[in-house]
């Protein structure tokens, strides 16, 4: 067996693989010795099949199996001991290969097509300045922090007199031209519904100050601009009936419900982060500040990524690419596309390619590593963070290994944590070699940058 690269040019190469019957012949009489002893066909007791006959029925194919698992191994396997640095998988040559016949050759030879990286540097130095983007966190997003807290350990109390937000319960009665209650028409018996959800001012202004046994008269369709969702789930009627519906009607109110904050005490310090660990108001506001802030961390890590992208994108300048190839390339890899999808997205392609020929240099560069901790670890993260959109913020070790572990399962989920790892584990690095221009921005603008 003989393996080559013969470079064409900078970016490209011919890998020719040369098998002689030497190579794969004993692979071969093994393989079909095992389909003897399987092998039944009448006449004959199993494993007592003529080899001769055999090899009539299985030859061929055998043959060509044998063949294509040794050169898919000795392609792979001259690659990596040579360190070629390639792009995408080499593909059979289509001007210089000639015909394979398993019927008659016992020599092979394969051309295979092999897209080469380009070869540049990519680095950084504290000569490089850089934005790093720290988000204010602000009293308002402290307050409404807490104030979902204190919802959430609320409750619902009857009260005399309506308010902005408050949940009316009664006697809902269609009227007729007259104003009195229509024969015949409809009546909701317990409707409910909540007046700050009109649409029309006007009519939510009918419900202000509110009181138990008052009767109102409002026009439903007017108060919800027709919208029929909203009319059908009032009256009780589908929605084609709803849509048609313009009457005014009558409201006896039977119940009037307001939702109360729940107080802002040791109980909900001790469910938010854990038992003794703030004691105070003050204490609590300023932990739950804390947090916040960190959460902006990987935002601004990711923007800093960004411009660390944009800034070595410029550094190393346009690439050469075997451009030819790579399309060939990704229209193999996108064969349900057509040859303008290829033409449309081919730029792009090159771009994320680039960068990410650049990442793989600064990863190396950095000697960064992703352990199984550091993958379970940014489970158990990604789990935290998503139980602090809800205001969970102590959950439990035992619940965050659970859940990060059903997270593994997936493969899917395993790439992408690993790229979190590596991303992180990146920007940590890099943050300390450039010149940071740290700048305080608001979440508003700082959204802005992204739109």
């Amino acid at each position: 067996m003989n393996v080559s690269l013969q470079n064409i040019d900078k970016v490209s190469a011919l890998l020719t693989v040369k098998l002689e019957k030497a190579d794969y012949q004993e692979k071969v009489d093994k393989s079909l010795k095992n389909f003897r002893q399987k092998a039944q066909i009448p006449g004959f007791r199993k494993g007592m099949v003529p080899m001769s006959l055999v090899k009539k029925m299985y030859g061929k194919s055998v043959l060509a199996e044998e063949v294509n698992k040794l050169l898919s191994d000795s392609v792979y396997k001259y690659i990596q001991d040579n360190k070629v640095n390639i792009l995408g998988e080499p593909l059979p040559n289509e001007d210089k290969q000639k015909a394979i016949d398993f019927d008659t050759m016992e020599e092979f030879e394969f051309l295979f097509d092999i897209a080469l990286a380009p070869e540049f540097k990519a680095e950084v130095a504290a000569d490089d300045k850089v934005d790093y983007y720290t988000i204010d966190v602000t009293e308002e997003m402290v307050d409404n922090q807490v104030k979902a807290y204190t919802q959430r350990n609320g409750k619902y109390e009857k009260v005399d007199a309506y308010a902005d937000n408050d949940m009316l319960k009664g006697l809902l009665a269609e009227l007729d031209a007259e104003g009195n209650t229509k024969e015949g028409g409809i009546q909701v018996e317990g409707a409910v519904m909540m007046p700050a959800y009109m649409k029309n001012d006007d009519q939510k202004a009918i419900f202000a100050n509110a009181k138990v046994n008052d009767v109102l008269v409002f026009n439903p369709y007017t108060a919800w601009d027709g919208n029929a969702a909203e009319l059908s789930s009032l009256l009780k009627v589908d929605k084609e009936a709803a849509a048609e519906m313009k009457s005014n009607f009558s409201f006896q109110v039977e119940e009037i419900t307001r939702f109360v904050a729940g107080e802002l005490n040791q109980e909900i310090f001790d469910q938010v982060f854990g038992e003794g660990v703030v004691k105070t108001e003050e204490e609590f506001r300023a932990k739950v500040k804390e947090v916040i802030a960190n959460q902006f961390v990987a935002d601004s890590d990711y923007k800093f990524l960004l411009d660390v992208r944009k800034m070595l994108m410029e550094k190393v300048g346009k690439l050469e690419f075997p451009d030819a190839l790579l399309k060939r390339i990704m229209r193999l890899n996108n064969q349900d596309k057509d040859e303008k999808f290829v033409e449309d997205n081919y730029d792009k392609s090159i771009e994320e390619l680039t960068w990410h020929l650049i990442k793989e240099q600064l990863v190396k560069a950095n000697d960064i590593k992703v352990e199984q901790d550091d993958i379970l670890n940014m489970a158990k993260e990604t789990t935290r963070a998503q139980f602090a959109q809800y205001g969970m913020l102590s959950v439990p070790e035992e619940i965050l290994d659970n859940y990060a572990k059903e997270m593994l399962k997936k493969k899917e989920s395993i790439e992408g944590l690993v790229n979190r790892v590596v991303e992180t584990k990146l920007a940590s690095a890099l943050k300390t070699q450039v010149t940071l221009e740290n700048k305080n921005i608001s979440a508003a603008d700082f959204n802005k940058m992204f739109e």
